[in-house]
């Protein structure tokens, strides 16, 4: 009877050990369900039994139970976008590790206070308009601007580069920031340098990984995402 007894316990967990040992891991669950998909990382998300899926050009959700990919944010009860604070913290880390590779002597420069802002924008970006004029009020911060026009905005590249063919880019900067080129007949810049300047900021978007304007990099430790004037306000407080 006892032999009888330890030769099913022994049946048991020999059962266990290979059942355990053949369940798929979230990671190997995603790499079957989804092998096309070129992921980073994994790692547990907010949401029980979801993870986050950091890739190249930010966060996808993935359930493995039902081997689905989630697409959207993750909003808290307070109100805190929970997936725009990861990819903040992503692109942040991504920004401190490629920033020494990023050719800061291309950008338009403006200003010469004690804050250093690098600042991603499109001249026919109404969010970039905002944030343009609430920096134009500042004496406080040395802008660092790389243009990244984008195709929608089918007008932005030539007003980018009519900035770049101006004596005083700066001013060319304003003008076209706050819309006064919008209705204005201007020379389209022809300039060869010009478009390889245009080309080189573009790049530098892309490599940092940045999808969308505006964005900016404040004082060499903090990204932010948009036109959020308070948390700008805030950072530049001191």
């Amino acid at each position: 009877m006892r032999k009888i007894i330890i030769t099913v316990l022994v049946f048991i967990l020999t059962g266990l050990f290979f059942t355990s040992g053949f369940a798929q891991t979230p990671e190997e669950s995603l790499k079957k369900a989804f092998p096309k998909l070129k992921f980073q990382s994994l790692q547990p998300s907010n949401i029980k039994g979801v993870y986050e899926v950091i890739y190249p050009n930010g966060i996808l959700y993935y359930a493995p139970e039902v081997e689905s990919i989630i697409v959207g944010d993750i909003i808290a009860r307070d109100g805190r976008n929970l997936t725009q604070d990861k990819q903040q913290e992503i692109l942040t880390k991504n920004i401190k590790e490629k920033l020494k590779d990023i050719p800061l002597q291309k950008a338009l420069s403006i200003g010469k206070g004690k804050h250093t802002v690098m600042e991603i924008t499109d001249p026919d970006c109404p969010y970039c308009r905002r944030a343009s004029e609430f920096f134009s009020k500042r004496t406080d911060v040395t802008r660092q601007i790389f243009f990244y026009p984008i195709s929608s905005h089918p007008k932005a590249a030539d007003k980018v580069l009519y900035v770049f063919c101006a004596k005083d880019r700066a001013k060319a900067y304003e003008e076209a920031m706050s819309g006064k080129l919008d209705d204005m007949t201007f020379k389209i810049c022809e300039d060869t340098q010009a478009r390889e300047l245009l080309k080189t900021h573009k790049d530098v978007a892309e490599r940092l990984g940045v999808r969308g304007t505006p964005f900016f990099f404040v004082d060499g430790q903090t990204a932010v995402f948009g036109a959020d004037i308070p948390r700008l306000e805030k950072l530049l407080r001191n």
